[in-house]
């Protein structure tokens, strides 16, 4: 360490302005890195003109005038995060002397229009400037965990043990989760109920049908399973923190990202459907022996976290200079 560096003062928390669209998953990897980093994350929501909001961002000329202006107003951080093909086309435009840029994701582009790149592995890119994560980046750390446990094992206390989180995704363009695969999953989830002992707790996300959480309530409540109505706190953490096992529907890196980065074992809910990426995605986690695939049983066995989003964050202090 040289003088210079033993005497400069600790940094006040420094601003990291956020850029992605309206997207669960692209948010949490965003703020997740810009948290690792030890940065204040400034969130904009990214909106897009027409005739623009119609088109793929590869094909915006003038990625700056296809957004809402609030995004990209000044004055700007030293630091901008793109995360998503809209945040990356958008950020890559605002990097200038001053100001660096980094995205999350492939972004589709050139990569040496950005100061440094975060891609899962499944993304299949190098460079010079790609850092390589084996998952998605994201919020979960243990000290979230446990003051989230905290809150939540009391509320939890009265299902049975062993208590198995789910979560759950929903038909995208890629997989298809509708009323047949919601009565499929809740007599699978039944079972564990009734045959293993298993207590059940259930969060749906916002792309879950509604047809597929009435399915699944007519089922699994008068069983004594738990299902989010949507209201009040968010249990989300806390389902991981206070859960024994998790089974995740596997149409989302995102949530399957946070699920394994938990020492929990993780069982994956395959959807029909298929995306040769996010599929990459599921096979690597299961080759590294991290998650296996659900078969209407209740799976146990030691795991450690898998979570490369504190290095993300380090070489991101790094490039920063802190």
């Amino acid at each position: 360490m040289t003088a210079q560096q033993q005497h400069r003062k600790p940094p006040a928390m420094e601003d990291a302005r956020i850029l992605c669209t309206d997207l669960a998953g692209l948010k949490a990897q965003a703020v997740g890195l810009a948290e690792a980093a030890g940065l204040q994350p400034d969130l904009r929501t990214l909106s897009i003109k027409k005739p623009w909001s119609g088109l793929s961002p590869g094909l915006w000329p003038f990625p700056l005038k296809a957004v809402e202006a609030e995004a990209i107003a000044a004055p700007l951080p030293r630091l901008i995060i793109g995360c998503g093909g809209a945040g990356a086309r958008v950020a890559a435009a605002l990097r200038r002397p001053g100001i660096k840029v980094v995205t999350i994701q492939h972004p589709r582009m050139a990569l040496d229009k950005f100061d440094l790149v975060f891609a899962a592995r499944h993304d299949g890119i190098k460079g010079t400037n790609v850092v390589v994560t084996r998952t998605a980046l994201h919020r979960v750390t243990q000290a979230r965990l446990n003051a989230e446990a905290a809150v939540w094992q009391p509320f939890f206390a009265a299902q049975p043990r062993p208590l198995v989180a789910v979560l759950l995704g929903g038909s995208n363009g890629r997989y298809r989760f509708d009323a047949a695969e919601a009565e499929s999953l809740a007599a699978q989830l039944a079972n564990l109920i009734q045959q293993d002992g298993a207590g059940m707790i259930i969060t749906p996300s916002r792309r879950t049908g509604a047809d597929v959480i009435a399915i699944l309530r007519r089922i699994l409540e008068p069983l004594g399973a738990w299902i989010w109505d949507g209201r009040g706190e968010n249990p989300y953490f806390g389902m991981l923190a206070v859960a024994d096992a998790i089974i995740v529907s596997a149409d989302s890196v995102s949530m399957v990202s946070e699920a394994v980065a938990t020492t929990k074992p993780v069982l994956l809910m395959r959807l029909p459907g298929k995306s040769s990426r996010i599929g990459a995605f599921m096979d690597m986690l299961k080759a590294d022996g991290r998650v296996r695939d659900f078969t209407g049983r209740l799976e146990q066995w030691n795991c450690q976290p898998l979570d490369d989003t504190a290095l993300a964050g380090a070489t991101l202090r790094q490039l920063l200079e802190i």
